[in-house]
């Protein structure tokens, strides 16, 4: 549950940014992450909620913006959005694909403070 180690880098960013910005209370956060991460937002939420507790951070709401998985097909030329990565194109059948977006890791893209 990896979750937990990225909620409290989350809150330590936030936390930093509070101090350097002068900002008392967050809002909301919008975070963005690849399909394939391996990432749980419903997990992610709940490890935020219980270690924001007396921080600036309490009572935030996340936002997640999930990157799409895309791989390219070398026998048919396309790149297609999948859901998972299984290794054959769904257009052609092909073997040699390569997988190009959907691992990207989680990035804190905006904050909504006050």
């Amino acid at each position: 549950m990896h979750e937990l180690y990225l909620a409290e880098s989350i809150i330590n960013i936030i936390c930093d940014y509070a101090v350097q910005d002068g900002f008392k209370q967050v809002n909301s956060i919008l975070l963005s992450y690849g399909r394939l991460s391996c990432i749980e937002s419903k997990t992610l939420q709940f490890a935020f909620d219980v270690q924001a507790k007396d921080t600036p951070a309490q009572g935030a709401s996340l936002d997640f913006r999930i990157m799409p998985a895309v791989i390219h097909c070398f026998s048919c030329e396309k790149d297609l959005e999948v859901e998972a990565h299984t290794g054959i194109c769904p257009a052609c059948g092909g073997l040699e694909v390569m997988l190009t977006a959907g691992t990207e890791e989680l990035k804190i893209l905006e904050l909504d403070v006050d």
